[in-house]
């Protein structure tokens, strides 16, 4: 009977199921899972395996690999089920067929929930004292059943029994406990709090809290918002709140008597005894947990995405490039930490600067700047956005207009900078500098490279989330693993330039290859060949096939390894060349700007049988010969520079701004506008239609027109809007 379970539970066709739930093929889901089986990296695969996949992109990809993961540990959960109740000599048909047609976990919990081996319990108690069977008597509710007749035969002195009343007492608790443990019951009273449930909270009004809100507060189950359901967590776990699901007793009950309940006879009455002592003691715990843990999960889920969304968007702003940059982390008592850095990011110099207390002499420290400004011939300064930014910010801005060269400057976030600076790897890249130090040249590094400085930091710390802090540790970091994972091997990486922490985030490489990279570069010199890789310890043929696409050289001799053309695919590249009149010379010349054309006047089906490639690669290799190595962030907005500045009391309500959209929430988006203060854009003011969340319309990054709606000085809020106003005055436009 086990084998014939096995081949059910095992029969489960997931590239059907995977192919309806994410409208796909199946044979698109079979080549992808195969892919991942053999060890294929997702961002391997929607780069350079389109024709298996049938051009899937990489959010699928890892979709499939994260529902593949499930439903396997699906089918070994009902395994372990079905193995446990077969032992106990309790399995029936009903059983096995409930276990093969499970789809979700908590359903294979749920059957094997009665069971499951329990402590001791008042059930378990009951049972021992030899009263199961008057429990079942009870329950089959014979209208002829006459209890004062056969209570006294369970009256046993020996097992603790001493009377009648305990009798039914220890025979009501067994029944409890099957009514607590019935999967129909559980199932109809999920989708009762489901459907009509009422998540509450309350709170000491005397205690004030930022969780005030939240004091008298009520909202249905299913349309409650997911940052309500954190911040509702958060506010129980520091004990300002305390939070429960309410739902209507009589209906509750009603559902599970309809289950139970055969008639108005004697026994029928024990039994709704019964089921309300159930109910109250060990449904209505169980079930409040059961379901506010699935609103939480919900709530993670949606928080987990939002942040890795904000997280692409930020690792994705594009570089300022080939800008020699100073760099100032802002601080009162002991100044400014200060670091210039070369267009590679090379530190030139560092130091401190005093300037922002009322007793610093600003004169010596804007002289101190000049000088280095015209030593290094900077271009640009990156200022930190933490304590004392103001005051920095209005000092280099008023620098600025005294210099003879146009500068500009950017605020930047500092989050997460001062963990890079105290980290080991700080301390191995710059072990002459103090940790100070080593934040101003990563404050320096984000302004020309922010996914280059960022990926040494851990994601939970770069600041662009919601209750990040309170997410399952382990599934954020996988997301924002994933999602760092897409940004590097989307970009690319020069493989000469490249830091270890920024290597080992590139397909097929890990902590040891990238440091081992790293060290062949310092022992031979710069790479010159892509094939180079493989004598690189530990980087054998598997890891170059995952990794050789996404690392370039810049300005090597064979122009095919500054593309992201693979080593594989060379050979094709070079035909096609020579199929349309070309050589490898023309790759990245105006010469090959009419490439496509001449691609399609032979037909591109043609060329794809010549070269035996697919066309989706193909196209890829057209497109990469026409401009090798290009680099997707080009595409995108630049970063706003700076060259006056703003002070809070200076906002007046309808004065236009343009600012950097910092976080996306699920209520808003806040906004720098150069007022060291984010100003908050509220769902309803980003946008004229209807939305439902504010990613629908901007993303971390993004360079928007905002008016200001109020200001609140003291407590350091501000209220802006996306929706133009129909008048607006232009002399108050900044």
């Amino acid at each position: 009977m086990i084998e014939s379970i096995q081949e059910k539970i095992f029969s489960t066709d997931v590239n059907t199921v995977l192919a309806r739930e994410l409208s796909v093929k199946p044979w698109q889901i079979e080549n992808t899972i195969k892919l991942l089986d053999e060890g294929a990296t997702i961002p391997f695969i929607a780069r350079y395996r389109k024709e298996k996949t049938g051009e899937l992109d990489d959010q699928t990809i890892r979709t499939i690999s994260d529902r593949l993961t499930y439903l396997r540990n699906l089918d070994t959960r009902k395994q372990e089920v079905y193995d446990s109740i077969f032992s106990q000599e309790k399995m029936d048909d009903e059983i096995e067929k409930s276990i093969v047609n499970a789809t979700t976990l908590a359903e294979v919990e749920d059957i094997y929930r009665p069971f499951k081996p329990k402590r001791k319990t008042r059930a378990s108690v009951a049972k021992e004292k030899g009263l199961e069977p008057l429990a079942k008597i009870i329950l089959e509710q014979d209208k002829k059943t006459i209890l004062s007749d056969i209570l006294p035969q369970y009256v046993n002195e020996e097992k603790g029994v001493f009377d009648t009343s305990e009798a039914l007492k220890g025979a009501m608790d067994i029944i409890a406990e099957d009514v607590s443990d019935n999967t129909k019951v559980r199932t109809a009273l999920k989708r009762l709090y489901n459907n009509i449930g009422i998540v509450e909270s309350k709170g000491d009004k005397e205690k004030e809290s930022v969780y005030s809100q939240y004091y008298e507060f009520s909202q249905p189950v299913n349309k409650i918002a997911s940052h309500r359901v954190l911040a509702l967590n958060r506010g129980e776990k520091e004990g300002f709140l305390k939070v429960n699901i309410s739902v209507d007793l009589k209906e509750a009950i009603y559902q599970i008597e309809k289950i139970y309940v055969k008639n108005n006879y004697e026994c029928a009455d024990v039994v709704r005894e019964a089921i309300a002592d159930s109910y109250q003691r060990l449904i209505h715990p169980s079930l409040d947990t059961e379901i506010r843990n699935t609103l939480t999960d919900i709530a993670n889920e949606g928080a987990i995405k939002l942040f890795g969304d904000n997280l692409r968007q930020l690792l994705l702003v594009p570089p300022v490039k080939g800008k020699i940059c100073m760099a100032l982390d802002p601080g009162y008592r002991t100044g400014c930490k200060m670091a210039v850095v070369d267009e590679t990011g090379k530190v030139l110099e560092t130091g401190v600067v005093y300037m922002t207390l009322p007793n610093h002499d600003k004169e010596v420290a804007s002289k101190q700047l000049k000088t280095l400004i015209k030593k290094h011939n900077v271009d640009i300064i990156s200022i930190g956005n933490g304590t004392a930014t103001k005051e920095t910010e209005m000092f280099v801005a008023n620098l600025i207009k005294e210099l003879d060269k146009k500068i500009s400057y950017a605020v930047v976030s500092e989050a997460g900078a001062s963990v890079y600076s105290a980290s080991k790897l700080a301390a191995a890249e710059f072990p002459e500098f103090d940790v100070s130090l080593r934040s101003a040249v990563s404050i320096a590094r984000r302004l020309q490279d922010p996914l280059a400085e960022l990926v040494k930091i851990d994601p939970k710390s770069i600041g662009v989330g919601q209750y990040q802090h309170d997410m399952p540790k382990a599934r954020l970091e996988e997301s924002l693993d994933g999602v760092v994972e897409y940004c590097v091997n989307t970009v690319g990486v020069d493989l000469n330039t490249a830091s270890a922490p920024l290597l080992e985030r590139v397909s097929g490489l890990n902590k040891t290859i990238a440091k081992n990279i790293v060290l062949y570069r310092e022992e031979n010199g710069e790479f010159t060949k892509r094939n180079q890789l493989l004598k690189v310890s530990k980087l054998g043929p598997k890891a170059y096939l995952l990794s050789a696409g996404f690392l370039r050289i810049p300005g090597a001799k064979d122009k095919l390894d500054s593309s992201s053309v693979h080593p594989e695919s060379y050979d094709a590249a070079k035909k096609l060349l020579e199929a349309v009149g070309y050589s490898t010379q023309d790759i990245g010349t105006e010469n090959l700007k009419n490439l496509e054309t001449d691609a399609e006047k032979i037909g591109f089906d043609n060329l794809s049988e010549q070269l035996g490639v697919g066309i989706p690669t193909l196209k890829d290799i057209i497109s990469e010969l026409i401009k090798p190595g290009r680099d997707m962030r080009d595409d995108l907005p630049s970063p706003l520079l700076r060259e006056d500045i703003l002070d809070m009391k200076d906002l007046k309500p309808g004065m236009q701004l343009k600012g950097t959209v910092r976080n996306v929430i699920d209520f808003g988006a806040f906004v720098d506008i150069g007022v060291h203060q984010d100003g908050l854009v509220h769902l309803s003011q980003i946008c004229d239609r209807y939305i439902r969340h504010p990613s629908e319309e901007v993303k971390v990054g993004d360079i928007v027109d905002v008016w200001v709606l109020s200001v609140d000085l003291d407590k350091k809020r501000i209220s802006l809007t996306m929706r133009k106003p129909k008048e607006v005055n232009t002399a108050e436009q900044y």
